[in-house]
């Protein structure tokens, strides 16, 4: 359990208090709605192309996960003839000793970072926090998470339960504590707040000397790093210091810069909705006299492996974190993304999330039941992720642990008289004769289903009562 999440409750509880905050729905369905429109509109210029792509993307990331071990090796041995260093981490406590060590080496206490959804599912921040070292965000929603204390809650735009007003008030409150303070006068004008926000970054950009990052994609047979942005933090983090470390899992390789070509137009169109990103940096290895002259790599696990041995749930990994999901999910637009209660939220976070921490909670087991089923989130994921598959076949998983005794219970009385056409007729002969005796809401368990739905009215005669009877009345 990611400790920055823990105490919030199992997502059904959760959202349930989500619901009813009425600035966070407005905030969330003006943000999901806007960028879900972009989305379209760029997407339905590439018409029966954008299939074609979207089958690519998916070949490309399935072909990659079958053959990982080789890339990974090839990975290696490209930084390294660039003059990288390559280290492997199995698990989130590993990758942050390592991390931690090469920042002490540097001699620095003070660290940049470029947004990195790893970093933050290692809980990195609070492990160099813990060894006197102060790392500082530079994505603009990452900035603003952090001065206010709180936490991400989309993939894309990690503040986006947020509105202009609160974030002026963070700024007012919190700029000061961390470096340049806000203006006086700021405004809640979103230019503004753009310009505090850049002033104050570009003199940490300009004092630090080690900077952190995550990649989008790691090229294997180059041993190229990328990352794509649009506010150009990522290429002053990236250029500037003298020592850089990125933090990837392993799931982020493409095995060739043609391979990389495919995922350059998915991602930009299905997460900002644009035709290309602002910012694309790349970097190899390192280069005497020009950007950081030490580059480390750290490789993360952190259960990838785990999710890789499942057949069926290891498609969550070719993920590349666009969000498309999230912002066509009907539940995460009214829920947000605390209520996941992870670093990885909506849907993708709901089949994620669970097979990296192994359903080690209550929390990771309601995750697989965030959802209607509806299937959008697997209309426009770019890499033509089943989600709503994945969903179901957790959701066995789930049933099939320990406890539960309940559900079990039910499905194997279900099965019992499914399995019997005498044994259905008979119940469907007394549910004829009982109908008008079954209550508008059921107790129980079964109540949370009817808080919000009608139970179905039952028919007075069964399809095979009434089949058998037109039959007979017709001889």
């Amino acid at each position: 359990m990611s400790a920055t999440f823990l105490g919030i409750p199992p997502f059904p509880e959760a959202a349930a208090g989500a619901v009813n905050d009425a600035r966070l729905r407005h905030n969330l369905r003006r943000a999901t709605h806007t960028i879900r429109d972009k989305r379209a509109s760029v997407v339905d210029e590439l018409h029966e192309d954008w299939q074609r792509l979207r089958a690519e993307g998916a070949a490309v990331k399935e072909h990659t996960l079958r053959h990982l071990d080789h890339y990974l090796e090839q990975l290696e041995e490209s930084v390294h003839r660039a003059g990288g260093r390559v280290h492997w981490a199995s698990d989130a406590a590993e990758a942050n000793e390592i991390v931690t060590r090469l920042v002490r080496d540097t001699g620095e206490t003070d660290v940049v970072k470029v947004k990195s959804m790893a970093t933050q599912e290692i809980e990195l921040n609070d492990a160099l926090a813990a060894a006197g070292i102060t790392a500082y965000e530079t994505d603009l929603a990452e900035l603003i998470v952090q001065l206010g204390e709180d936490l991400p809650s989309h993939i894309l735009v990690p503040a986006i339960h947020l509105g202009r007003a609160q974030i002026r008030e963070i700024f007012l409150e919190q700029m000061a504590e961390w470096g340049v303070p806000a203006p006086r006068g700021l405004t809640d004008d979103p230019r503004a707040l753009a310009e505090a926000a850049r002033v104050h970054l570009r003199e940490r950009f300009l004092r630090t000397r080690t900077a952190i990052s995550g990649a989008n994609f790691a090229v294997a047979d180059s041993g190229t790093l990328v990352v794509l942005e649009s506010e150009g933090n990522g290429r002053m983090c990236l250029t500037l210091p003298r020592t850089l470390i990125s933090v990837v899992g392993i799931e982020k390789i493409v095995p060739t810069w043609s391979d990389l070509e495919v995922f350059l137009q998915l991602l930009p169109r299905s997460s900002t909705g644009e035709r290309m990103n602002p910012y694309t940096s790349t970097w190899t290895g390192v280069t005497p006299g020009d950007g950081p002259q030490e580059f480390h790599l750290v490789l993360l696990d952190n259960g990838r492996t785990d999710v890789l041995a499942d057949t069926v749930g290891r498609q969550a990994l070719r993920c590349i974190r666009c969000s498309a999901c999230l912002n066509t999910c009907p539940v995460y637009e009214r829920t947000g993304g605390h209520s996941y209660g992870s670093v990885y939220p909506g849907p993708i976070g709901a089949i994620l999330t669970p097979q990296l921490r192994g359903m080690s909670s209550p929390v990771d087991e309601a995750l697989p039941y965030a959802s209607s089923l509806c299937g959008a989130c697997y209309e426009v994921c770019p890499v033509a992720i089943d989600i709503p598959e994945v969903l179901v076949h957790l959701r066995e998983e789930v049933v099939e642990r320990s406890g539960h005794a309940g559900e079990k219970a039910l499905m194997a009385g279900a099965e019992a008289v499914l399995s019997s056409p005498r044994t259905l007729g008979a119940v469907q002969r007394a549910a004829g004769l009982g109908r008008r005796a079954v209550p508008r809401h059921l107790p129980g368990l079964a109540g949370a289903w009817t808080d919000t739905r009608d139970v179905p009215d039952v028919p007075a005669e069964s399809f095979r009562q009434w089949w058998d009877r037109r039959e007979g009345e017709g001889r």
